[in-house]
């Protein structure tokens, strides 16, 4: 199979989050560098799926698997080769690093009295696709947090980072539903909740999923480039970090931090 220097154009989808974007950045550099063209498609978490089932989306950016995203990919999965994890991504509550440990150590401590008295009582999060939001809705019934008043309030990236940035400037106490690899974690050290019921899922693979029907259309070389190209949890939320805090395009950070690790 020869391909062109300007080989078949391949779709990649994106989930609508910085991060990913940072994730699907690289590999569009990776298919650039076989000779593909590249086109782009963004979506939220669910939609993208569901874009890459009917076939507008070659590749996707990425699959958390099992817990996060497996419910969307599972009805085509026979559709499509998962390639091997690029990183390990998991779900968490975090508190602020001033929220005094003795005082908020694990989820179940957000109920004290004392706890309760200070701590905001809106959990803002991302949009309700995320893996991370659908298991804080649960987690604020199966806790009886809705009892003291709490709720989860999904929303825009934009809108829950700036409300993290708030919160923070004006030292509330408050809780973050996050994730690893995010840029946040870097930025403010915020502190993880012990969360013993496991409603936060496991520790995910998170890989790239390529449609079969576009697996003759890839250069086989790159595939090979992008089941071995290892980014770790650290080297997404560097590129994160160069996106949302040194202000570059995830192309320039992906150029970055590909040219860091040649």
């Amino acid at each position: 199979m020869s391909f062109p220097p300007a080989g078949p154009t391949i779709t990649v989808g994106t989930i609508a989050l910085s991060f990913h974007r940072g994730v699907a950045a690289v590999t569009r550099r990776v298919l650039e560098s076989y000779g593909h063209r590249v086109n782009s498609v963004e979506a939220p978490h669910q939609q993208l799926f569901h874009l890459q089932a009917e076939g507008q989306v070659d590749v996707l950016a990425s699959a958390w698997l099992p817990s996060s995203h497996d419910a969307y990919l599972s009805s085509y999965r026979d559709l499509v080769r998962v390639l091997a994890p690029q990183y390990r991504p998991y779900c968490l509550w975090a508190v602020p690093s001033y929220v005094p440990e003795a005082q908020v150590r694990e989820v179940a401590d957000l109920t004290r009295p004392e706890v309760a008295l200070r701590m905001s009582k809106v959990i803002d999060g991302i949009n309700p696709g995320a893996g991370i939001s659908r298991f804080s809705a649960r987690m604020v019934c199966e806790y009886a947090l809705d009892e003291l008043g709490y709720t989860f309030a999904p929303g825009t990236e934009s809108g829950f980072v700036a409300r993290v940035e708030r919160g923070i400037a004006a030292r509330e106490w408050f809780v973050v539903p996050l994730w690893r690899p995010q840029y946040l974690n870097r930025l403010y050290g915020l502190r993880p909740l012990q969360e013993p019921k496991g409603l936060l899922g496991t520790v995910d693979d998170a890989s790239l999923v390529i449609r079969l029907d576009a697996l003759d259309h890839v250069h086989p070389d790159a595939i090979t480039r992008l089941e071995t190209l290892r980014l770790g949890n650290e080297g997404v939320e560097e590129i994160d970090a160069l996106i949302n805090m040194d202000g570059l395009t995830p192309l320039q950070a992906a150029d970055r931090f590909l040219v860091s690790r040649a």
